[in-house]
């Protein structure tokens, strides 16, 4: 028994060095890493021919070269992005959900090579190609602004995305004025996920979780002023003050002044349904901004759209605000610019590509280190989402 014993232990010692070689890129030729190059940026496998001619680039030390060949493939755009980018749609951060216009905008703004900053303030919409489509045999109801129809068929007849997406302009299709649209929070998709309902506080945190990698907790600072905080949060839950302004107020002090910038947005269905659409009341403040005024009537009544970003003092200064944006305005469309424009944005995308194509987090100093060096090249290089995810294929392609 103790020579079975012993001789087991070394049979597992051989394969953990054998492991330690294989996670460290030691075995990993160009075939190999080839194989892992494709199979991480398009979630399928590759034919035998493109699977030679990534392996014969990476051989001559053009490993980017090999990511962006790769990044070609349909699987790319269907695949790995749409799944990268549909738990942004919806409060269950659900990854099945149907392909919607968020999802598709994105898509578009990747493969165009669009500054991603526009994700959150462009009048800005994609949507499939209908003369092209018809040509081809495709059948896909109109884009609407009460339908989610267009991309469902999309989807459901497999349409290659990346060959008949075009760009259209928000507020033709939804109706809205232009300087009110900004990016996929005006779009049909997020305005039936954040503004239903609810007071539209909803928006500012998803957003802020999906592109400055923030929750609510993240950005608790019990020490900015509390001026901006609305009627309806009660000053002393559960009868204790010390509840309020020792946690409440820390969240509240810095979301209501920035959610003010949706003032003027609703989602017309009921919450849960696919029915409705954005509805934007330029001038007039949306109901659900003043109910439950009673939890205390001396809270600050919303007036206008107009925001201010609170969190450009005190802790959180260091998200890195441009200093080239006033940190005010009116509007969603002001506020998606001052979000995209922080250093926090960048990070944010830096860190989510990691993720998604190495599927894992960073675990040691070479790869925050790689996180930081992809976001200043996000930043200094037009701020190009499908080079983030190359450099993170050419990092992880050895594992």
């Amino acid at each position: 028994m103790e020579r079975i014993r012993r001789h087991y232990i070394v049979i597992g010692i051989v394969i953990g060095l054998l492991g330690a070689c294989v996670g460290t890129g030691a075995v990993a030729g160009p075939r190999e890493q080839a194989k892992q190059l494709h199979d991480r940026l398009t979630g399928t496998p590759a034919s035998e021919p493109l699977l030679a001619e990534l392996a014969d680039l990476i051989d001559q030390d053009m490993a980017r070269e090999a990511a962006l060949r790769a990044m070609q493939e349909d699987a790319f755009y269907d695949v790995t992005l749409k799944n990268f980018v549909m738990p942004w749609t919806n409060e269950e951060q659900d990854v099945f959900a149907p392909l919607n216009d968020y999802v598709a905008t994105v898509i578009g703004l990747v493969r165009d090579n669009i500054d991603f900053r526009e994700v959150l303030s462009a009048d800005l919409v994609y949507v499939g190609d209908s003369a092209a489509l018809s040509n081809d045999g495709y059948s896909i109801p109109a884009v609407s602004a009460s339908s989610n129809a267009h991309y469902e068929a999309l989807e459901s007849q497999r349409v290659p995305l990346q060959d008949y997406l075009v760009p259209r302009q928000q507020s033709t299709i939804y109706g809205i004025p232009s300087d009110a649209t900004a990016g996929v929070m005006t779009s049909r998709a997020g305005a039936m996920a954040y503004f239903v309902a609810g007071t539209n506080r909803a928006m500012l945190r998803f957003t802020l979780m999906h592109h400055l990698c923030r929750d609510m907790e993240q950005m608790h600072d019990i020490s900015r002023p509390a001026d901006r905080i609305r009627q309806d949060v009660t000053r002393s839950p559960g009868g204790d003050s010390r509840v309020f302004l020792n946690n409440c107020v820390g969240c509240h002090n810095g979301m209501d002044p920035m959610a003010q910038a949706f003032a003027y947005y609703n989602w017309t269905g009921e919450e849960g349904t696919d029915a409705g659409q954005i509805e934007y009341t330029e001038g007039n403040v949306q109901p659900k901004y003043l109910i439950n005024a009673n939890n205390f009537p001396f809270g600050f009544v919303t007036p206008d759209d107009r925001w201010d970003n609170y969190w450009r003092s005190g802790p959180h200064s260091g998200l890195g605000w441009s200093a080239s944006l006033p940190g005010g305005g009116n509007g969603a469309k002001s506020l998606g610019e001052e979000l995209a424009n922080s250093e926090a944005f960048a990070t944010c995308q830096a860190e989510k590509t990691f993720r998604a194509v190495c599927l894992r987090g960073p675990t040691s100093p070479a790869d925050v280190t790689r996180i930081e060096a992809m976001s200043s090249s996000f930043r200094g290089n037009g701020y190009q989402l499908k080079e983030l995810f190359a450099d993170a294929a050419v990092y992880c392609m050895g594992e």
